[in-house]
């Protein structure tokens, strides 16, 4: 594997003001390693190509920070992380914070745990579960400054699963296509029901990759302790498809 997708993460980052260390390089570059040597057996991405990994993956993780610059050192939640993406990446840039990586897979939360070992990312706490269990567990509701969700679920879905997770203040940041500003005027109800409201929506583009969108929605109050609801309860009867019916 030769240093092109380096050269493509360094020249994509700096077009985004951000600039890595020789120690973050370093860091990536052994991460880029692990996550395609143990994509064979844990199909960790459908991205095997070094360059795009690292625009697809690594930059589009580094997207967050136009969003978010933490000025103390806050706790994150990564949702759904699956082979670490974006907590890994944010981990590497961010020292100073806490990262919890939660996922459903045991499989991809074992490759967590050996990857920030051998990283040596301290500040990475890998996580078994499902979130919506975090998010009835005092141990982690109302607890991040941060939540992040890099999925295709509808926004009205993403919001049940994080922002009882956060402070009153905290944010979520959902990591979106080009579609995804459609779902924020449907997901208003569960917005108002779990207790947040869209702040901001930054436009993006990635190198070669093409648009991209990070809608910022801030816990504005405490959510009622109904939410969030179990997986099943969630995909019958989604906020979203409620908040439908009632304009009908």
């Amino acid at each position: 594997m030769n240093d092109d997708w380096l050269l493509a993460l360094r020249e994509g980052a700096a077009l985004f003001d951000i600039a890595l260390s020789s120690v973050q390089e370093v860091q990536f570059a052994h991460f880029m390693q692990l996550l395609l040597t143990r994509n064979i057996q844990l199909n960790l991405t459908a991205i095997t190509e070094p360059r795009e990994v690292a625009i697809k993956h690594f930059l589009d993780s580094l997207l967050v920070e136009s969003v978010w610059k933490p000025t103390h050192a806050e706790r994150v939640i990564d949702i759904g992380t699956g082979g670490g993406i974006p907590g890994i990446p944010l981990a590497i840039r961010h020292p100073e914070c806490t990262f919890l990586l939660n996922d459903s897979a045991q499989k991809k939360v074992n490759f967590l745990r050996e990857t920030t070992v051998e990283l040596g990312l301290t500040n990475v706490i890998p996580h078994w579960g499902r979130a919506e269990s975090l998010g009835r567990d005092s141990d982690y509701r109302a607890k991040y400054h941060v939540a992040l969700v890099r999925a295709v679920a509808h926004l009205g879905v993403l919001v049940e699963y994080a922002l009882p997770l956060l402070r009153i203040g905290g944010r979520f940041i959902a990591m979106k296509g080009p579609g995804g500003e459609a779902e924020i005027t449907d997901s208003e109800h569960a917005l108002q029901t779990i207790g947040g409201a869209v702040q901001e929506v930054r436009r993006l583009t990635l190198p070669v990759a093409g648009e991209r969108l990070l809608i910022v929605v801030q816990k504005t109050h405490h959510t009622p302790t109904l939410y969030p609801r179990n997986g099943g309860a969630m995909k019958k009867k989604p906020l979203f498809l409620d908040s439908r019916r009632t304009s009908q």
